[in-house]
C-alpha cells in the first residue's frame, strides 16, 4: 500500500527505491489528492541521478507546527513570542530556504534587537524544523546549518542596599514585597511568583523544581529581614505586572535597572561581606560554581582593596 491514513487522520505516502523506502507524512488537512500528487513526484524522482523527496512546505506551515508544540513548554506565551517575532522574514518562503531567510532576519533585527533575543528567534526556528524533520515533513533538517549570533550582552548593574531601599519605597505593596524576596534569597521574577503559603516552612523557604530553570529543587533559609515579606506570599500579580510595576518604581527612583539584577545585586552583596562562591552558588540555585563564577571579579575587587590597603601602610 503506497498511500494510507493513521489513526490522526493524517495521510501517508511511502515508495520502494533502490530497495530504501520513501515516506512522507503530508501536513494536517492535506487531502488524498494531495497524497496521490505527493506519490507521483515520489515515483517520477526514482529514475533520476539524485533521487529528490518532494515537499518543501512553507516555513510558515513548520511554525506552526513550533507554535502547537509551545503549548507544552514551561513558558508557551514566552515561546510563542520568539517564534512569532520571525514572522515577518518567513512569509512566502519555503523550507529550503531558511538559511536566506535567517540571514536576513539576523541583518534586519540587529538594528532593534540584542544578539541573545534574536537568539530565542532563530532557537524556536531551529526547534520547529527539528520536529518537521522527525515528522518527515523535510527531507533534511535544514535549520541545522543555521547558527546563534555570539553574546556579549551580559549586564553587571550591581544595586546597593540604598538602591533597592529607594525603588521599593516607590513600589506598590506587592511590587515592593516581591523586591525584598528577590534581593534576600536570590530568587528570579518567576520562581518568586510562583511561591505559595505551602512552599514557606518555619525556617526555610522552598523552591519547586518545577519552578526553577535548572529544574531542580532548593531550599533557602528564612532569615528575620525576609520573615515580613512572607506574608504577601502567593503575590495577587502576575509576571507582566511585576515588570511593569517594577519598571515604574524604579523610573520614578531614577535609578537604571531591571528585576533580575536583583538577583546579581543579592550576589554581589553576599561576597561583598566574604560569602565563598559555592555558597552562592547554593543561594542562587547555579548548576554548577562555573556559573557563579561570573561574580568572581568581586571577589578580586575585595582583595585589591585590601592590598591597597597594606600598601598605604607601607
Amino acid at each position: 500500500m503506497s498511500i494510507w491514513t493513521d489513526k490522526q487522520g493524517r495521510h501517508h505516502v511511502g515508495i520502494m527505491v533502490a530497495g530504501q523506502r520513501l515516506h512522507r507524512r503530508l501536513p494536517e488537512g492535506a487531502s488524498k489528492g494531495d497524497a496521490k500528487l505527493v506519490e507521483a513526484e515520489l515515483r517520477k524522482s526514482v529514475g533520476r541521478k539524485h533521487t529528490h523527496i518532494p515537499g518543501d512546505p512553507l516555513i510558515v506551515e513548520i511554525m506552526g507546527l513550533y507554535l502547537t508544540h509551545a503549548d507544552t513548554l514551561r513558558s508557551p506565551k514566552t515561546a510563542k513570542q520568539h517564534a512569532l517575532r520571525a514572522g515577518p522574514w518567513i512569509i512566502g518562503h519555503k523550507a529550503s530556504d531558511i538559511e536566506i531567510v535567517a540571514d536576513k532576519m539576523i541583518a534586519d533585527m540587529r538594528q532593534d534587537y540584542a544578539p541573545a533575543t534574536i537568539n530565542r528567534s532563530i532557537g524556536a526556528i531551529k526547534a520547529a524544523f527539528a520536529i518537521a524533520w522527525r515528522q518527515r515533513l523535510i527531507p533534511e533538517d535544514y535549520a541545522a546549518r543555521l547558527h546563534r549570533l555570539p553574546e556579549n550582552n551580559q549586564r553587571h548593574t550591581y544595586l546597593s542596599i540604598e538602591q533597592v531601599k529607594q525603588i521599593a519605597d516607590c513600589a506598590s505593596e506587592n511590587v515592593r514585597a516581591a523586591i525584598w524576596i528577590a534581593l534576600l534569597t536570590g530568587c528570579r521574577r518567576g520562581e518568586i511568583l510562583k511561591l505559595t503559603k505551602d512552599d514557606i516552612g518555619e525556617r526555610q523557604l522552598r523552591i519547586v523544581a518545577g519552578n526553577t530553570k535548572t529544574l531542580r529543587q532548593r531550599t533557602i533559609p528564612i532569615v528575620p529581614a525576609l520573615r515580613p515579606w512572607l506574608k504577601y506570599i502567593p503575590l495577587p500579580i502576575n509576571f507582566e505586572g511585576l515588570k511593569t510595576g517594577f519598571g515604574r518604581a524604579r523610573l520614578k527612583a531614577g535609578i537604571d535597572a531591571n528585576f533580575h539584577d536583583l538577583r546579581h545585586s543579592c550576589a554581589s552583596l553576599l561576597i561583598n561581606i566574604g560569602t565563598p562562591l559555592e555558597v552562592v552558588r547554593d543561594i542562587l540555585g547555579h548548576t554548577t560554581v562555573k556559573t557563579t563564577e561570573r561574580y568572581a571579579h568581586l571577589h578580586i575587587d575585595r582583595q585589591q582593596e585590601a592590598l591597597e590597603k597594606l600598601s598605604a601602610l607601607i
